[in-house]
């Protein structure tokens, strides 16, 4: 089955996080065979305590195993240390269908 990773992220420095760990991250997701398929920026949160004016960033995988595979990698975990003070991340994995 399908999986999404949703990504909701406060950028403290949105050029430096992009430059450094969004570039690297991306070609690594795309490695993995995870797509990017949503961006978005200034979310408005209505409920829950945390989103207000983050990014929100939804990558497409073949499955929860490649997704895994991904997220734990020797080079993911050294990607994402690049974002180390840059930003407040909430990252959730989940199975599902997309439907329009």
């Amino acid at each position: 089955m399908t999986a999404y990773m949703i990504i909701t992220a406060r950028i403290h420095d949105r050029d430096a996080f992009i430059a450094g760990y969004g570039r690297q991250a991306a070609e690594l997701v795309a490695r993995h065979g995870g797509r990017y398929v949503f961006r978005g920026r200034d979310a408005q949160l209505l409920e829950g305590d945390f989103g207000d004016g983050a990014a929100i960033l939804v990558s497409r995988w073949p499955d929860m195993q490649t997704l895994r595979r991904f997220w734990d990698s020797p080079d993911y975990a050294e990607i994402k240390r690049l974002r180390d003070g840059m930003a407040d991340v909430q990252v959730i994995a989940v199975e599902g269908v997309w439907q329009e």
